[in-house]
């Protein structure tokens, strides 16, 4: 399985694309602000063709290119029902503060193709089967993903697309419309946590880390009640 990526714009937010391998079709994880060019330039490199955009979230920062990208290449957008608002008013997902800097105006609108997707959904796109697991916390339609691929099923460590959900020694904030610092801290414990520790996590904004590591370091994650890897609460 191919994963590269890269950070767009002034919020550095990593855009990621997917594929079994060079020279196949794709999924594209999060376009942000500015992040066209680039990411033309990444899909010539492995001589990739975009079959969908997936959203971990509604935030600007993380869907600021997705019409642009997903008109161009006549694909569609899949995002949370949740936070599939934010995708015409993005305004709906920032602070008053955020807000004023913008002028209390920023204008966006969907793609003309927009899928929704929800909790433990198996989606089937560019050769690959992802996950799709409801992180709540950082906004209501905080999503994270799991790709495999048919040759890599069963082999190698994990690879989770997290969002803004956990960072390398961070996690998301949750004091903006739609966050919820509990929820966070549950969604932490139950669809996170209880990954491997070789799992490799793949953050929206920074480096990239792994989950045992978070679980050994971070230090939102001490203390949470977390089930032995693989076992129910």
């Amino acid at each position: 399985m191919l994963v590269a990526g890269f950070p767009a714009g002034s919020f550095q937010t990593n855009c990621y694309v997917v594929a079994p391998g060079p020279g196949e079709a794709c999924v594209v994880v999060d376009p942000g602000q500015d992040a066209v060019e680039q990411l033309d330039a990444l899909l010539a490199e492995h001589r990739l063709t975009p079959v969908a955009v997936l959203l971990t979230h509604g935030h600007f920062d993380h869907t600021f290119s997705v019409t642009p990208v997903c008109d161009g290449h006549d694909i569609a957008a899949w995002i949370h029902p949740e936070d599939r608002e934010m995708l015409a008013d993005p305004m709906k997902g920032l602070s008053r503060e955020s807000a004023a800097f913008f002028g209390g105006r920023l204008e966006m609108r969907e793609p003309r193709s927009v899928e929704e997707m929800t909790d433990g959904a198996t989606l089937d796109l560019a050769g690959l089967t992802l996950r799709v697991d409801h992180t709540p916390g950082h906004t209501r339609g905080s999503v994270i993903f799991t790709p495999t691929s048919g040759a890599d099923a069963g082999a190698g460590a994990e690879v989770i697309i997290a969002g803004d959900t956990l960072f390398a020694g961070s996690i998301g904030r949750t004091d903006l419309p739609g966050g919820d610092h509990q929820q966070m801290l549950v969604s932490l414990r139950d669809k996170l946590l209880t990954r491997s520790d070789e799992a490799l996590v793949l953050p929206g904004h920074g480096a990239t880390t792994t989950i045992g590591r978070e679980r050994a370091s971070n230090p939102f994650l001490q203390g949470l009640d977390t089930p032995a890897p693989g076992r129910g609460l």
